[in-house]
């Protein structure tokens, strides 16, 4: 029963749920809660996953008399260590794909900004192209960059530019590149037919709306919000977080005053129990035997 119910669970993390949860858009009102919502339903659905093969042997052995057993219990055992196995080689394949990737691209751009930009009186971290088109993105990574042009410093103002700072450097003060890189890796491991594109796309605008909360915990809503403007059109290049991602939601979001305690506790007690549920299923399988 407990096997099947983590045969179970591993569907519904791995397929309805990346699914369903784009639509629930209320969620970006609360972007560090979800966060972890779609970290815990992506990290329970790996450890159910993966627990699988070793919940399926224990059940094999644990017959009486170690004797085989009933027919139906192999098919269950060979069906949780085919997924199991599936699991642990599609992720460290595409892991190492997606990994060497964007450490090579991060690693070349590093070395172009540092060869054609200038710090000036900025922080050390901050690189000013000279370019008139106005961008912001940052390179995260051991050498993290924050990179803007001089198209840039001169369209804005001493708070605004400060409120694009705050926002890049909270990218790499809390890692985003890595929370979005596991998404990354979990969203290519899964098989195509699976994978739902807006899963990956959503977790990608909480990354902002988050470091968009903390530029506005810094300078004030109003210059996060002129700035974003001013940005609105601009690009980044491929492996960078970029300021102009999702700038009419971000903006949307902006204008709403009130926070939601009683929503962010919800979503992060829904987070824990995904997270908290192959633990439960395997402690119970292991009691019962």
């Amino acid at each position: 029963m407990y096997l099947a119910g983590l045969i179970a669970l591993t569907g519904v993390l791995a397929w309805p749920a990346p699914r369903l949860l784009p639509r629930w858009t209320a969620l970006r009102a609360v972007p560090g809660p979800a966060l972890w919502l779609w970290q815990c339903v992506s990290l329970g659905a790996v450890l159910a996953g993966l627990a699988l093969a070793p919940l399926a042997i224990l059940r094999m052995i644990d017959e009486p008399d170690g004797l085989p057993s009933p027919a139906d219990h192999v098919v269950l055992a060979v069906l949780a260590a085919s997924i199991s196995g599936l699991v642990v080689l599609r992720l460290a394949a595409r892991g190492h794909v997606v990994g060497r990737r964007l450490r090579t691209i991060r690693r070349e751009h590093r070395e172009l900004i540092d060869l054609l930009g200038d710090s000036g009186e900025l922080p050390d971290e901050v690189r000013v192209l000279d370019n008139p088109t106005a961008t912001a993105y940052c390179v995260p990574g051991a050498s993290r960059r924050v990179v803007l042009t001089s198209g840039t410093v001169a369209a804005l103002g001493p708070q605004e530019l400060q409120a694009v700072l705050a926002h890049e450097l909270a990218h790499l003060r809390q890692r985003h590149d890595l929370v979005l890189e596991f998404f990354t890796v979990w969203h290519t491991a899964v098989p195509a037919q699976l994978r739902s594109g807006r899963g990956l796309e959503e977790v990608s605008l909480l990354i902002e709306l988050l470091a968009d909360r903390s530029a506005e915990h810094q300078v004030g809503r109003v210059p996060v919000a002129r700035a974003l403007v001013t940005l609105a059109q601009s690009s980044h290049p491929s492996g960078t977080l970029g300021h102009a991602d999702f700038a009419q939601v971000r903006m949307q979001e902006l204008a709403v005053s009130c926070r939601h305690p009683i929503l962010a506790t919800a979503v992060g007690g829904l987070g824990t129990v995904a997270l908290a549920a192959p633990f439960v299923l395997v402690a119970l399988s292991v009691l019962a035997q």
